[in-house]
């Protein structure tokens, strides 16, 4: 199948899957005489796979020894797992931080008189620059 075919059977745009290739995430594809890309069913199942990575937040390279790690599937998922496990314990963390700006942010807000620009809490709270976030 062509690109804009592979593109709609894995939900993964165009140019993405260009990128893909050029990263080495994606086999290159044949080609025609027409040298128009021509995807088999496996690459379009390694395009959902990939899709499905980015959705779940792993990195390219975590995607990439995601596909490496399931090119053998006799071996044990020892090394699968602990990916996911470091992989969510940093999402964890980033939820952690993302409840303290958005505190610090409702507490600006918060502050905000509604007055004049030059009274800003919040334009006053980012001229101050970076402090520490509150728990």
């Amino acid at each position: 199948m062509r690109i804009g075919e592979a593109a709609a059977e894995s939900g993964c745009p165009i140019e993405t899957i260009r990128y893909y290739e050029r990263v080495g995430l994606l086999h290159p594809p044949l080609r025609t005489d027409g040298n128009y890309r021509v995807y088999a069913a496996s690459e379009v199942e390694r395009l959902r796979f990939i899709t499905r990575g980015r959705e779940l937040g792993f990195s390219l390279e975590q995607i990439r020894s995601l596909l490496g790690l399931a090119e053998d599937t006799t071996l044990p998922c020892a090394e699968v797992d602990q990916l996911a496990r470091e992989h969510l314990a940093d999402v964890k963390a980033r939820m952690r931080e993302l409840g303290q700006i958005k505190r610090e942010l409702q507490r600006t807000i918060d502050e905000c008189a509604q007055g004049q620009r030059g009274e800003c809490r919040i334009l006053h709270s980012l001229s101050r620059g970076r402090r520490k976030l509150r728990s």
